[in-house]
């Protein structure tokens, strides 16, 4: 049986959420509508604070 998905574009560039690259920090607030409908991920930054004798 075939599928009648069309095949991705070769041209086409991966694409990735914003903040998911490896140079990205995640900073991008969630717009009014984002967060109506659900669609947002909370985000919780952890620093880990040591001395030198750590």
């Amino acid at each position: 049986m075939r599928s009648n998905k069309p095949k991705p574009s070769m041209q086409e560039e991966p694409k990735a959420a914003p903040g998911m690259g490896p140079n990205e920090v995640l900073q991008e607030e969630a717009t009014e509508e984002e967060v109506k409908r659900g669609d947002y991920t909370q985000v919780i930054r952890l620093a880990l604070d040591h001395t030198p004798e750590d």
